[in-house]
């Protein structure tokens, strides 16, 4: 593994039972600090490489590699954040928070204080008692985001998070998920079909071919986005530009 990368991806495949190829020989590589987007047609295995990744599923050939260690499971320096929000449906936001702290063994005042820390910083403070039938999705997306944030990984993955909220909701997560990355020095992977959410967020897009999934294309849009609104960086030329050149490459798998 280079020493710019904490994730090295090598070549990767993934047979399911029954034949599907979902990926093959997947090679690349990560920065620390950085957010790289996995972006491609349906069904080219981004979220399955995603899962590979965090250890939630293995590979049928070649290995993950993070900070230089063979992953073969789950890691503390790993959290992931769901589509689907998975929330314990019994527990209050407070306990769905604290949850992975809890798997940890963090003794409970001290994960209740940090999942109370994390509430706020998500824009949830004073929901700590609800529960998730009593949020909306918005609020739910953000009780995943703040207990992928209280253990503190390093790593973030996330498989299309904004894709169940409505756009207004969606623009403000973006810029929170930027903020997060300047604050925290969080390294986060990302999952996305949109091409627009993926330019606007990424240091890194990598486009993925159809089934059998493997790296078509490494784009980095190279935006300059400190002190600048939203709609700047939306009329910058780099953001166009890798907006045009993301949909001249997926266009031909359409």
């Amino acid at each position: 593994m280079t020493a710019e990368a904490i994730v090295e991806v090598k070549g990767v495949g993934k047979t399911y039972d029954g034949g599907v190829e979902a990926l093959n020989d997947v090679c690349l590589e990560l920065p620390p600090g950085k957010l790289s987007t996995l972006l491609g047609p349906s069904g080219c295995g981004k979220t399955t490489l995603l899962k590979i990744i965090a250890g939630l599923i293995p590979p049928s050939c070649g290995e993950i590699r993070v900070k230089g260690q063979k992953v073969d499971g789950p890691g503390p320096e790993r959290a992931f954040v769901f589509q689907d929000f998975a929330l314990l449906p019994w527990a209050n936001v407070l306990r769905n928070v604290a949850f992975g702290l809890e798997l940890r063994g963090a003794p409970m005042e001290q994960r209740e204080e940090i999942a109370r820390r994390q509430i706020a910083e998500v824009g949830l403070g004073g929901f700590e008692g609800s529960y998730p039938n009593q949020l909306s999705g918005g609020m739910k997306q953000r009780v995943g985001l703040a207990r992928a944030l209280a253990v503190n990984a390093e790593i973030v993955l996330m498989d299309e998070p904004f894709s169940s909220v409505d756009e207004q909701t969606r623009r403000k997560f973006q810029e929170e998920l930027l903020d997060l990355l300047v604050h925290k020095q969080k390294t986060v992977i990302f999952v996305t079909h949109s091409i627009e959410e993926a330019a606007y967020l990424s240091d890194q897009i990598v486009l993925l071919s159809p089934r059998p999934g493997t790296v078509s294309r490494i784009i980095r849009p190279e935006i300059k986005r400190g002190g600048r609104s939203p709609d700047e960086i939306r009329r910058d030329k780099n953001y166009l530009d890798a907006v045009d050149e993301i949909w001249q490459i997926l266009k031909q798998y359409v």
